[in-house]
Order: structure tokens, then sequence, then C-alpha cells
């Protein structure tokens, strides 16, 4: 059983699109927990925390939010790019450094998971 990162942006110009963004991430999360994989997204992880703190910046925010993602995402066997921005080419660099693939394609990421 593999975990697998599903990354995507999450900042948007309005709560909505924040909202669809991560139901994107999620829709894909459940696609690999039918394969019998462990899906993990680090927005999922961070947003319980990170709203509890209503108090921070915006910019200590998005520190708080980085460094929770990147602690789950850091931890999973390859990561599944819905699209990039900023904080998805940090998760991305991260497992690239540990030698982890990354997956663009979803039947690509499909046809890994069915071999590992």
């Amino acid at each position: 059983m593999k975990k697998i990162a599903i990354a995507g942006p999450y900042s948007a110009a309005t709560e909505k699109e924040q909202e669809e963004n991560l139901k994107r991430m999620n829709f894909f999360a459940v696609k690999v927990a039918e394969l019998g994989h462990i899906p993990v997204i680090g927005m999922n992880a961070a947003l319980g925390v990170v709203n509890e703190k209503p108090e921070l910046t915006k910019e200590e925010r998005y520190n708080w939010i980085m460094k929770i993602s990147l602690g789950v995402v850091g931890d999973c066997d390859a990561i599944f790019i819905l699209k990039e921005s900023p904080g998805v080419l940090k998760e991305k660099e991260l497992l690239i450094s540990k030698n982890k693939p990354v997956f663009a394609d979803f039947n690509l990421l499909t046809k890994y998971l069915k071999e590992a």
C-alpha cells in the first residue's frame, strides 16, 4: 500500500473557488483510496489547525500551512499534481529530493499503483 500526495492550488480569488480547488483534490483522493492506497492532501491536514488561529497574519497562515503540508507530504511514496502553484512546487521539489515519482497524468498514476 502506497501513500500518495494529491497536490493542487488552494489559493484563489474567492472562498468558493478555494472550496472548488479542495473539492477537486479530494475527488482524486477518493480515486486513490478506491485503488487501495492512502491519499494525503497537505491542505486537509493544515486547514483544521490554521483555522483555529484566526489571529494569524496572511503570511503566518501561509507559513503554517506549508510547514504542516510539507510535513505530511514528505512521507508520501509519490505525488499526483493537478496543477502547479507555489505551494505545489514546494511539495513536488520535496518529493523529487527524496527520489519519489511525480505524476501529472492520473492514468499513469493508476498504472503505477496497480503495479505496486
